[in-house]
């Protein structure tokens, strides 16, 4: 059986984030109280890589981080002070690097074309590019070579170096080029042109073939001796939608990695979307959880309100659906055209129009080989574009050809993704708390019952996957999510009038100094009072709005900038920090503290992203991704008896309690049960208890709370026993303290009000349990 995580820390690595930066913070880490570090990949990278997800190297750690010695000494460091290592590996790509040749396997298939022992690496229709692997590396259209010759004969176009075919650095210029495995090409051609498999839309990025037994050999060699060595315990699996057969992948690694590792997938699940069961993993990375728990801190009546007034401006669609839609076949048909036109042509003319539009139908990012297919929705949903025959001849063929299926399957996943998350979460700006990997921007809110239902499944089913608040690719952390979901208590707090909307400094001016921009103006509002008074507040925010805009595609791109529009972008940025009032910022303490508890006391590894442990409000990368900062001197005073004296310093101590009960008391975290309160606010309360003698309860939604009268005669009946709180970071042998002498004890039935009297959200612990 794996060794299951008490919970993790992701820190992100980089050039000013080293193995040793990471080294340095154990002692505070394990301080904290957490059992394992996740660290992002570490694998060699492009130089320069803030991320690593861009690989050239599968065979090296990264150099810039310090390389192979670095982690093992960061790993045994770790070990001493009782920390696991787990990894973020990168299976699904690597990168088409600058200079290319960092990149050997990718250099070698340039050099020797299909008959490279390399060419089985990568997903190249040789037959769609006449016999060339289409390379968009050029900066313009028209670009010419020169031969470069040296010790290796090269191809250069300016700062971009090709290998040579063999024999061919004697022709003239037109005959050389037409001699080549690739063309060189202007990269706007990747769109319609390209003929090798890509991460989404990022030409970049190729896709590598680990469906392939020696590809997988070669690129898992390094990572696979890291876990036999004992220096890492867990994986994480980047991107498993853009694998050919992900459990053929899966249960490969799973019998390399053996059963001690234990492994968690970035899969993104849709609301009513469950793992298969057959996966040899622990779970999800969490974003599922993520979901769940802002949920039950969103108003559904105000979150409503918010998608009306938000339909009737000129921000765009007047529905989440239409927006889904309309991003999703405008990334079909021109971002995704080259994959697009390569399954068309695959399926044959009578079948076209069926592949396009089941494709457009499908509610889930794929299905996998060997399960059950679109469903009866979905292929109706289809035939009305595209016409029963076609669609169920492309179903035919689906089941018919395994190799179609998976390059369809692939191609699902990259439209979903970068149509949902790059796309229609940037144009649907009702409620930003709501636009998040795997949320339901229509339908953020979600029931009481439902969260519990979500938990006892998980306790059943996945009690070891991984649940999050915020992580590297969040769009906003939980701190500033926290405060925007506020809106859906108090929606005239978003402060709406006519096109543009207001900030704190009165009302904005035209975006780009034409027409006023509805929806960014939206955007701007809600990160100002997210982001609040926060270091590098102007320009953090400009950074911020600017991507939206561009990934929004509406008034300017990534592609095809709009310079005059995006001069104006700054003016949507106020003056002062927008700071939200009293009453509010009490609604979002409560949202904070109730989604931290949440968190880190429902079923699951809960992992704790970089510095979120305490105040942590970051928007959309890069800013999520900027060196972590470690509340060391906090931590200090809280465990020398100081009492929380803010927010900030309320989430550091509620996180560190339970993060060291977790760790030393794990017995404390099975089994799983909703807590019923009783009294005419039971619906601004949620409760559970992990049966071995934990209780969890937590306020919800406590500005309508406030405006309703307060708990009045509200109560929660506890589960039999004497319970104590949760109140102090440490405890006996440094664990997370139960209250002791000095601490109330609690039976039967407890008033809510005097419960939550000084805090919105309390941790009990049954007295003698384990």
């Amino acid at each position: 059986m794996p060794v299951v995580p008490a919970s993790t820390y992701r820190l992100q690595l980089g050039p000013r984030f080293p193995f040793a930066a990471a080294e340095a913070a154990v002692p505070y880490l394990a301080s904290l109280g957490v059992s394992h570090l996740h660290l992002s990949p570490v694998l060699e990278a492009v130089p320069g890589s803030e991320h690593g997800y861009d690989v050239t190297d599968h065979a090296e750690v990264r150099a810039e981080l310090g390389g192979e010695r670095g982690l093992r000494a960061l790993a045994a460091t770790g070990r001493a002070h009782g920390l696991g290592l787990v990894l973020d590996i990168v299976p699904n790509h690597m990168a088409v690097p600058s200079p290319l040749r960092l990149n050997r396997p990718l250099w070698e298939v340039l050099r020797e074309g299909p008959q490279s022992p390399y060419a089985r690496w990568f997903d190249i229709d040789w037959e769609g590019g006449g016999g060339q692997v289409l390379l968009p590396v050029l900066g313009s259209d028209g670009e010419t070579g020169e031969v470069v010759r040296g010790a290796e004969a090269l191809l250069r176009y300016g700062a971009v170096e090709l290998p040579l075919r063999a024999g061919t650095a004697g022709l003239p210029m037109p005959e050389l080029l037409a001699a080549q495995w690739y063309r060189a090409a202007w990269w706007r051609e990747a769109r319609t042109a390209l003929n090798y498999r890509r991460f989404f839309t990022i030409s970049d990025l190729i896709g590598v073939r680990v469906e392939d037994p020696a590809v997988f050999a070669a690129t898992h060699a390094k990572v696979l001796q890291l876990v036999r060595d004992g220096v890492v315990t867990g994986l994480r699996i980047d991107h498993v939608d853009g694998l050919a057969d992900p459990e053929q992948y899966l249960r490969r690694l799973r019998a390399a990695a053996g059963s001690g590792c234990w492994v968690v997938v970035e899969k993104i699940l849709a609301r009513r979307e469950r793992l298969p069961a057959s996966w040899p993993v622990a779970g999800t990375t969490g974003y599922d959880a993520l979901h769940r728990i802002d949920g039950v801190f969103t108003d559904p009546d105000g979150a409503g309100q918010l998608a009306r007034a938000y339909g009737e401006s000129d921000g765009g669609p007047a529905s989440w659906e239409e927006t889904a839609a309309a991003a999703a076949r405008e990334v079909l048909t021109v971002d995704l055209a080259a994959e697009l036109g390569l399954l068309e042509r695959w399926a044959g003319t009578a079948l076209a129009g069926g592949v396009r539009e089941l494709l457009l139908a499908s509610p889930v990012y794929r299905t996998y080989p060997g399960g059950p297919g679109p469903s009866p929705a979905t292929l109706e949903r289809a035939a009305a574009g595209a016409g029963t025959r076609a669609v169920e001849g492309v179903r035919a063929l689906l089941l018919r050809d395994p190799a179609f299926g998976a390059r369809f399957a692939q191609t699902s996943a990259a439209l979903r993704a970068k149509s949902l998350e790059d796309r229609a979460f940037y144009r649907w700006a009702p409620l930003l708390s709501a636009t998040e990997v795997g949320g339901e921007p229509g339908d953020p809110a979600v029931p009481v019952a439902e969260f519990h239902a979500y938990c006892a499944e998980l306790e059943r089913d996945w009690p070891a996957t991984g649940t999050v608040l915020s992580t590297h690719d969040t769009k906003r952390s939980a701190d500033v999510r926290a405060r925007i979901a506020v809106l859906s208590q108090a929606p005239e707090a978003m402060g709406v009038v006519g096109v543009v909307g207001v900030t704190a400094a009165g009302a904005v001016g035209p975006v780009g100094g034409s027409a006023a921009d509805a929806r960014l103006a939206w955007v701007a509002r809600q990160s100002a009072l997210g982001l609040g008074g926060v270091p590098e507040r102007k320009s953090r925010l400009a950074a911020a709005l600017l991507k939206s805009a561009r990934e929004a595609g509406v008034h300017t791109s990534w592609t095809d900038p709009d310079e005059g529009y995006e001069a104006g972008i700054a003016d949507l940025v106020p003056g002062e920090p927008v700071e939200l009032p009293p009453e509010l910022a009490e609604a979002a303490r409560a949202n904070l503290l109730g989604m931290t508890l949440l968190h880190l006391a429902m079923p699951g590894v809960p992992e704790v992203y970089q510095g979120a442990e305490y105040e942590y409000r970051a928007l959309v990368d890069p800013d999520n991704r900027r060196p972590a900062e470690f509340p060391r001197e906090a931590l200090a005073a809280l465990d020398a008896g100081a009492a929380p004296p803010d927010p900030a310093r309320e989430k550091l101590a509620l996180t560190a309690a339970l993060l060291r009960l977790r760790r030393d008391r794990p017995g404390l975290f099975t089994g799983y049960a909703p807590l019923t309160p009783r009294g005419p606010a039971a619906g601004h309360c949620i409760a559970f208890t992990r049966p071995p003698g934990l209780v969890a309860v937590a306020t919800r939604l406590s500005h309508r709370l406030t405006a309703a009268g307060g708990w009045r005669a509200t109560a929660l009946e506890l589960p039999p026993g004497r319970w104590v709180r949760v109140e102090r970071v440490g405890g006996p042998g440094g664990s997370g303290g139960s209250g002791g002498s000095g601490s109330p004890a609690y039976e039967g039935r407890v008033e809510l009000a005097a419960l939550l009297e000084r805090l919105p959200v309390a941790v009990l612990v049954r007295v003698g349990a384990g």
